[in-house]
């Protein structure tokens, strides 16, 4: 990767800022922090500014014509969060926030000075996991799931009355931890107008879940989204999962946002493109197995028959291979390809 080739990149990113600015209305994607998973780790190339701080990725995004911005603000001081926001409002765009929830009742104050430090940055929607990882990956047995689930159920119920008294909405991310029964389960026994789901558009496949089905399940609880497209193939084990530039994997885009728009119109679409190696589901071992022994043959069945059906044309791509400044350009190639895809298409 030479400079020249770095240069391209930036060049597709500007083609993007135009047609954001040409078509303003017509742009719906947000980008999250995630978007940037190689640049804000480790921004080497100065022809990529960092991402690190909020304010840079503001000001990234702003440059790329994105609508809004997702990311975590807890840390940052009055005068850092009072700047955010000048500068959200000054661009018209929106901040949503990231927050972890709380552990304990000894942890509910720090949840609640992130809360409130969000909101100060003007942030109304705080989008949170109850598991770092994939459920597959870290669970051994049923049992430790189950306690997972008590120590979830714990930690929403000490949330919930935070995120109402400062009227903010709580949203829950499907980060291949719940099937789709199991989070309509604690949603519907939860019953609260500020606690509900930052829909992911792909996650769910890893569980062996059709993602429509996911969309219009979660749709009617959905307060924000990862909006992503997915790409498979078959592994000696199960399948490999890859987030792909929109349009280039097997999701109905527009069917996923007529979807979304009906049930919640007001909801944002925030792109989240992880440009990173394929993820390995190993829905043929054993140990996959572990959590979800309750998961009907079927459901196994067709998501195999879904991968044959949609099995990417070319090998998913993989960047471990590339130098710094290549995954660097891959990922700004990506991002802007995703925004040109939705300001075309997405209407």
């Amino acid at each position: 990767m030479n400079r020249r080739d770095v240069l391209k990149v930036l060049a597709l990113a500007s083609t993007t800022q135009c047609l954001a600015a040409e078509r303003t209305i017509k742009q719906p994607l947000g980008l999250v922090i995630h978007s940037y998973w190689i640049r804000r780790a480790r921004p080497v190339n100065p022809d990529f500014g960092s991402v690190a701080e909020p304010l840079a990725f503001l000001e990234a995004a702003a440059a790329i014509g994105a609508r809004g911005i997702q990311t975590t603000v807890s840390g940052l001081e009055a005068p850092a969060l009072s700047n955010l926001r000048e500068a959200i409002e000054q661009r018209e765009m929106y901040l949503e926030g990231m927050i972890g929830l709380p552990k304990d009742q000894a942890d509910v104050a720090r949840f609640e000075a992130q809360v409130v430090s969000s909101k100060q940055a003007g942030a109304t929607v705080l989008r949170t996991v109850c598991l770092n990882g994939r459920r597959y990956e870290v669970f051994l047995s049923s049992e430790q799931f189950r306690q997972f689930a008590e120590q979830s159920w714990k930690s929403l119920t000490l949330a919930e009355p935070i995120a109402a008294k400062h009227r903010v909405r709580l949203a829950v991310e499907n980060h291949k931890d719940w099937r789709i029964d199991e989070m309509l389960d604690w949603l519907r026994r939860l019953s609260s107008e500020v606690v509900g789901v930052c829909l992911d558009t792909g996650n769910n496949v890893a569980l062996l879940e059709e993602p429509h089905t996911v969309v219009e399940a979660f749709a009617p609880w959905t307060f924000t989204t990862h909006f992503k497209d997915m790409a498979v193939s078959e592994s000696e084990d199960g399948f490999l999962l890859s987030e792909v530039p929109l349009g280039n994997g097997f999701l109905d885009l527009k069917r996923v946002v007529a979807m979304l728009r009906k049930a919640k119109p007001e909801v944002k679409f925030n792109l989240e493109m992880i440009t990173r190696d394929p993820l390995r589901v190993p829905c043929l071992a054993p140990k996959y197995w572990a959590t979800l022994r309750d998961v009907p043959a079927r459901d196994l069945a067709e998501m195999l028959t879904r991968i044959r059906n949609h099995k990417h044309p070319q090998p998913l791509p993989t960047i471990t291979s590339l130098s710094h400044d290549q995954q660097l350009a891959a990922e700004a190639d990506n991002i802007a390809r995703c925004l040109i895809y939705a300001a075309e298409n997405l209407t």
